[in-house]
């Protein structure tokens, strides 16, 4: 198909962001949100959204993220007029966390006063099998679609190999996994996925197989699915005894996550968790692996299996992560 025939492209996800890279599509884009931060070099891209949130700590920033949803239903807000300006084709949003990023209403409100004729595409992943079809739907709307089935290939690829290391007849350790620090949030949808894949167990939201899904086993292993990210006690977490603990807090960089891990350090219950006792708490960039289900969860869990099975060949290089001295 002609480049001027490919087209016009809006994300407003940062994972869409990236599988439309993946699928060779980053020369359709014509407009992001300000979350859009990889591959580099979209700096020329138009930004469209402004976020609400303020704080510099965890307690703050939850604050006001749960104050932002209750006064105006968005943690962001829609440069209507610009979007209707770019005159796009397809504009890719999401329904899946009313946190990461704006929200269904107020694009379908945009799109119907500024640029009706475009096709929104809203993904809704919660599995890592979600995620993969999500890279192939995004190349279809830019008519990409053999690039996309080869990307999907590529990945698919890449999680069997990792999963080569894993032993399944162990159960394996319990591993903990923080996505937010203040208030504790523990994972959900994908991450408990890739931690069970990896030779792991979470107990605190572990996947259960789909109604009629049987033993949800081999090539049903996708109708394993857990819920949503959910808010912990320190009792909870202490309770749940992890022998492994991953620290991963959304939308922080390394950096970030290194200093919310050290503030958990500080409080009396975090010495009772066997990781802590055992040096095994890691540190991720939270904001680039593990929360957005994009094509890097493969890289992610190629981390996770390296990490948890010994295999330090796994990781790829230049992966976000620390061990918490």
């Amino acid at each position: 198909m002609p480049a001027s025939a490919l087209p016009r492209i809006v994300s407003l996800v940062p994972s869409a962001t990236e599988a439309l890279a993946l699928v060779g599509g980053l020369s359709q884009l014509v407009g992001r949100c300000h979350e859009c931060d990889f591959p580099p070099g979209l700096g020329h891209v138009p930004v469209l959204t402004v976020p609400r949130v303020l704080g510099r700590t965890p307690a703050q920033i939850d604050a006001s993220v749960s104050r932002s949803i209750a006064e105006a239903g968005s943690l962001c807000s829609l440069d209507a007029e610009r979007l209707a300006s770019l005159k796009p084709d397809v504009i890719l949003t999401q329904t899946l966390c009313g946190v990461c990023s704006i929200d269904l209403a107020s694009v379908e409100r945009a799109v119907r006063d500024s640029c009706p004729d475009a096709t929104i595409l809203t993904l809704n992943p919660s599995g890592i099998e979600d995620v993969l079809d999500d890279v192939a739907r995004i190349a279809r709307a830019a008519g990409l679609e053999d690039e996309g089935a080869r990307a999907v290939v590529s990945l698919r690829e890449r999680l069997f190999a990792a999963s080569e290391f894993v032993n399944p007849y162990d159960d394996g350790p319990c591993v903990g996994f923080l996505e937010w620090t203040d208030p504790l949030f523990g994972a959900g949808h994908w991450t408990v996925q890739m931690i069970e894949r990896a030779g792991g167990r979470h107990p605190l939201n572990p996947t259960r197989p789909d109604p009629g899904a049987g033993a949800a086993s081999g090539p049903q292993v996708a109708q394993r699915l857990a819920g949503k990210s959910r808010r912990l006690t320190p009792d909870e977490l202490v309770a749940s005894a992890p022998e492994w603990l991953v620290i991963a807090p959304c939308g922080v960089s390394l950096a970030g996550a290194l200093t919310h891990a050290r503030a958990l350090a500080g409080l009396p219950w975090w010495g009772a968790l066997p990781a802590v006792k055992s040096g095994r708490v890691a540190v991720v960039d939270g904001n680039q692996m593990f929360n957005r289900p994009g094509p890097r969860l493969v890289d992610a869990f190629e981390w996770l299996v390296g990490w948890l099975n010994n295999r330090p060949g796994l990781v790829p290089p230049g992966f976000p992560w620390a061990v918490l001295a």
